[in-house]
């Protein structure tokens, strides 16, 4: 096979893989857009902020300080505090992305997902070093599209969207199904379980720093049984 047939081989096995979880993605886009249009900062700008940000865990953050007006260094430093795993994140795919060039490099930095990352942690290794940036490519585009068709439907939809259609708890079920088969690797097992304490035992912390934490060192203690596996073999 050709380079340029194993890249697009790549790309298309990277957005099939991430074909179960566009239930989940599409359910929390979509509660992020209807979050964002019945906040009353007016569609234009939610169209935008949605279509910039590209993170809806940051835009259900800062929403409520932007709706009251809170400074922009409150607003900017609460985003980044809820988003401080993406650091994490690109440190673990440094090896596969760390030596494309920087405008490639930065986009695909932007594209970087939860669900994707948890998905290449565990297939990328499927593939050849070459081709895994196309195939994380794939992953990411798959993910940008689907979560961006919710979201837009949400801001569309949001004045026809009962409440007692429980979105968000629909969102995190759809989530338990990607997490689950996850549960059967040590890592994936460790970083679950250290997460999911931390998370009910922080929660109270304001801001929602606790789960900020849960999070890093859920991530931190799955990296760390894996580097402990990869050292015993």
């Amino acid at each position: 096979m050709s380079a340029s047939g194993g890249r697009a081989a790549a790309l298309r096995a990277g957005f099939w893989d991430m074909v179960p979880t566009f239930p989940a993605t599409i359910a929390w886009g979509l509660v992020t857009g209807v979050a964002m249009a019945q906040s009353g900062i007016g569609l234009f700008k939610a169209y935008v902020f949605s279509t910039v940000a590209y993170a809806g865990s940051a835009q259900l953050a800062v929403l409520p300080l932007m709706v009251g007006h809170a400074p922009v260094w409150v607003i900017t430093l609460t985003a980044l505090m809820v988003n401080l795993r993406f650091v994490i994140y690109s440190a673990a795919l440094k090896s596969t992305l760390g030596g494309l060039p920087l405008a490639r490099r930065s986009a695909l930095a932007y594209l970087i997902g939860d669900m994707t990352f948890a998905i290449f942690m565990r297939t990328g290794s499927h593939h050849a070093p070459a081709e895994r940036p196309t195939y994380f490519a794939g992953m990411a585009l798959a993910n940008f599209l689907l979560w961006h068709v919710g979201s837009y439907i949400g801001l569309l939809a949001a004045g026809a969207i009962p409440a007692e259609w429980g979105l968000d708890f629909a969102g995190m079920l759809a989530l338990l199904a990607l997490l689950v088969p996850m549960l059967g690797s040590p890592p994936g097992l460790a970083g679950s379980v250290v997460a999911g304490v931390l998370g009910i035992v922080l929660y109270p912390l304001p801001a929602r720093t606790g789960l900020v934490v849960a999070t890093l060192a859920g991530i931190v203690a799955g990296l760390l049984v894996e580097q402990w596996q990869r050292v015993r073999r």
